[in-house]
């Protein structure tokens, strides 16, 4: 079950990476939505993992996934109780986290965002690795508020601690955690159970997720509940065994970085070969990924 989710949640994201968005059938996507705690859900379908906060003060949420389910996203709010967006926290700037940007700005929602999400919005973007190019947003999809360092909520008898961390899967990733809930979103740094998409062309590395998946870790309890970008609601157990994955990675690939081994080199040189079984089974497959990390990896 594990891997045919997994398929089925990155086969989405390719659709819209290949350009075939306009054969695909939105009115046929399925959602499943889970209150984690405390009036805080998730909400997964196509794209990154949706976050609901619902309350007396207004509906709170965390990224958009795909322009063409903001309807959709908005009915299944109203089952939960919710409304229109009063807040959209845009965890980073990949188009399956902020596509329903536009819908939502123009809805009356103040969109909120790391200053490099603008940045990163406010102008065409390649991504090579996908042979994708993508658009400068209108403005009505551009956030409103941005921040530097960090920012906070207070709403609905909860304090939102909204945090950025550095270079990790983008320039601009946030941590959203909910202090008296005890509940983390942890945007793109996570992809629970299988080898992330790193953006290194915008900023990311792997060092840098390795160090984001720490200060989480650092944060939370056993008792935390943490909502990964991708892949199932998990806990600090797992993501401690994600950054285990992720660091005996980054040790060999430094090693191949001193012998001077170029990428096809470290490629061909299956580091991952020990790991594969059990972090093999999302969208990217081990040489893609090695491929896509080691040029933005640093020298010790």
């Amino acid at each position: 079950m594990k891997i045919i989710n997994n398929i089925l949640l990155f086969f989405s994201t390719l659709i819209i990476i290949t350009d075939v968005a306009a054969d695909h059938h939105w009115e046929d996507v399925k959602y499943s939505t889970v209150e984690v705690r405390n009036n805080i859900f998730v909400m997964m379908a196509e794209g990154g993992n949706l976050a609901v906060f619902i309350g007396k003060d207004g509906t709170f949420i965390i990224d958009d996934q795909f322009a063409p389910l903001t309807e959709n996203i908005l009915k299944e709010i109203k089952k939960i109780g919710g409304d229109i967006p009063k807040f959209l926290v845009n965890t980073h700037w990949h188009f399956d986290h902020t596509g329903g940007n536009e819908n939502l700005g123009k809805a009356g929602t103040l969109i909120v965002a790391h200053d490099n999400v603008r940045k990163l919005l406010s102008t065409d973007n390649t991504i090579k690795a996908f042979n994708k190019e993508i658009k400068a947003s209108p403005k009505q999809a551009l956030p409103v508020v941005t921040f530097s360092t960090d920012t906070s909520f207070h709403i609905n008898n909860e304090t939102i601690h909204v945090f950025h961390v550095h270079n990790a899967h983008t320039n601009g990733d946030s941590v959203v955690h909910f202090k008296k809930a005890n509940v983390i979103h942890t945007g793109d740094v996570w992809f629970n159970g299988f080898y992330p998409f790193i953006d290194v062309e915008h900023g990311g590395s792997l060092e840098g997720v390795i160090a984001a998946a720490t200060t989480i870790i650092n944060l939370a309890d056993e008792e935390t509940v943490i909502i990964p970008g991708h892949g199932p609601v998990g806990d600090r157990k797992a993501l401690v065994e994600y950054r285990k994955m992720l660091a005996l990675v980054l040790d060999k690939l430094r090693i191949y970085k001193l012998q001077g081994k170029s990428v096809e080199e470290a490629t061909e040189a299956k580091p991952t070969k020990e790991l594969d079984a059990t972090w093999a089974d999302g969208f990217l497959l081990p040489d893609q990924w090695i491929k896509i990390i080691y040029a933005g990896l640093e020298m010790p």
